[in-house]
């Protein structure tokens, strides 16, 4: 079994064994996290350290409680961990300071 600090560690240390994990996981979340990731400059493995590290500073009690009980529920819960904690960056809509652009081009309001 996979532990979140075992896949953020892979990460650091190579970032093609974090992409292929991801790839093979998830397609669909694999493409989505490699968009967001160029939009601002990162690879996938920066992406996915980002996303852990906005997860534990800005997300709510709720987010917090789907997160635990996927973790229950999950025979991989590093992966399962980490695969949540990216989706919900990507999908988190936040202050401007710490929001990634939903478009490319996107502009202020």
């Amino acid at each position: 079994m996979v532990m979140l600090g075992d896949i953020l560690a892979a990460a650091r240390g190579s970032a093609g064994a974090l992409e292929r994990w991801l790839a093979h996981a998830d397609p669909q979340l694999a493409q989505d996290t490699a968009c967001a990731a160029k939009s601002v400059g990162l690879g996938i493995a920066g992406y996915a350290r980002m996303a852990v590290a906005d997860f534990s500073r800005f997300a709510n009690e709720e987010d917090w409680a789907t997160l635990v009980s996927s973790l229950r529920d999950s025979s991989d819960p590093g992966s399962t961990c980490l695969a949540a904690m990216v989706h919900w960056r990507l999908s988190a809509v936040g202050c401007r300071a710490h929001s990634i652009p939903q478009e490319a081009g996107a502009k202020d309001e």
